[in-house]
């Protein structure tokens, strides 16, 4: 099919490590694209709270987000005619922590105690509260427990996400969001009203750090990639079917782009690892502690059968705990074309 001309594309990403992220601070998005007299507009910016929504729920046409799977797989579930273009793996840190002196020492002393949850009372995917019972259950299966084995504390968040359009500062997206609200499981912990609770990334390093908090179990550091598998592990790269089907030159040169990011970041380590701390509104420290040392080596966009296998089962976990309406085949919501047509390009460039 012949790709029209699209006036505007619209970007979100999560404050993660990705080649897509990349390509948006190089510039590299909106130069592929004045070629064919689009404009690169974010969906966080947007003074639009339904457009910023768009975010975790993908209703905004001619869009893409590269991030944490939850929303994309809520919103394939939940009937967006949505497709996915590219799939990243980019191990990261996922802790269940307490305090020291708490008695628990390994994840078997989980049992019987308190368990700390954020619980968003007004969002249409919770998915800080998916991510940490993925974690926690994880966790626990190892040693032969089940979530029933702990008693889950909520604390509820009545802010959305998308309350107020992320700022720049200094020409960047500062995508950091929510505030305090952020931490309420971790003020719950400090506080003594809870045992134990989840935290991931960058953000996490950095809390264990200035709190002298007790890493109990690092599921992100597991040998087995499905205990790994979590909102960022894999994350996806989502676009809708309108895109595909009306400006399918517009799907390829996104994957174009974020490979060329992905290739540019594994020859760069140390500019790499500058671009991510910025996407994580952190810095190098806390990106080598969050991600490791090769971190700038983690931004592959392709599809790994692990990358398959790991995000339909995280899908028939959501279903399971009833964060989506149903479970739905992955494979079926992958289209391979713009990522096969991209690599071409950059094949036939390098020849």
């Amino acid at each position: 099919m012949m790709s029209k001309t699209l006036d505007t594309l619209w970007y979100t990403r999560c404050p993660v490590p990705t080649g897509l992220g990349i390509a948006l601070q190089r510039g590299w998005l909106e130069e592929s694209f004045a070629q064919q007299h689009t404009a690169i507009r974010s969906l966080q910016e947007s003074n639009d709270a339904a457009v910023r929504e768009s975010h975790f729920d993908h209703t905004l046409q001619n869009s893409v987000r590269h991030g944490g799977n939850i929303p994309a797989i809520w919103a394939r579930a939940s009937g967006r005619d949505t497709r996915v273009i590219g799939l990243s793996w980019a191990d990261e840190i996922q802790l269940i922590l307490t305090l020291p002196g708490s008695g628990i020492d390994s994840v078997r002393d989980l049992k019987g105690r308190k368990f700390g949850l954020p619980l968003w009372r007004n969002v249409q995917i919770d998915f800080a509260r998916a991510q940490a019972i993925r974690a926690l259950e994880n966790a626990l299966r190892l040693d032969g427990l089940e979530v029933a084995d702990v008693e889950l504390v909520d604390f509820v968040i009545e802010r959305r996400h998308s309350d107020e359009p992320v700022q720049r500062i200094d020409g960047k997206a500062d995508l950091s969001t929510g505030g305090g609200s952020r931490n309420a499981e971790l003020v719950g912990l400090l506080r003594g009203e809870v045992d134990a609770i989840f935290l991931k990334g960058a953000h996490a390093a950095q809390l264990v750090h200035h709190f002298g908090l007790q890493v109990v179990i690092d599921t992100g550091a597991h040998p087995e990639p499905l205990v790994r598998a979590n909102n960022g592990t894999p994350r996806t790269l989502t676009v809708d079917q309108h895109l595909l089907d009306h400006h399918p030159e517009t799907a390829v040169r996104l994957v174009e782009a974020t490979l060329r990011a992905d290739e540019w970041a594994r020859a760069h380590p140390l500019e790499a690892r500058q671009f991510l701390a910025r996407e994580t509104n952190s810095n190098d420290f806390w990106v080598r502690r969050a991600y490791g040392e090769d971190a700038h080596l983690r931004l592959r966009t392709d599809f790994d059968p692990t990358s398959i296998a790991a995000l339909q089962d995280f899908t028939d976990f959501l279903q399971r705990w009833q964060f989506i309406p149903a479970t739905f085949d992955v494979r079926a919501w992958i289209d391979v074309a713009p990522h096969e047509q991209a690599r071409a390009r950059l094949h036939a460039l390098a020849a």
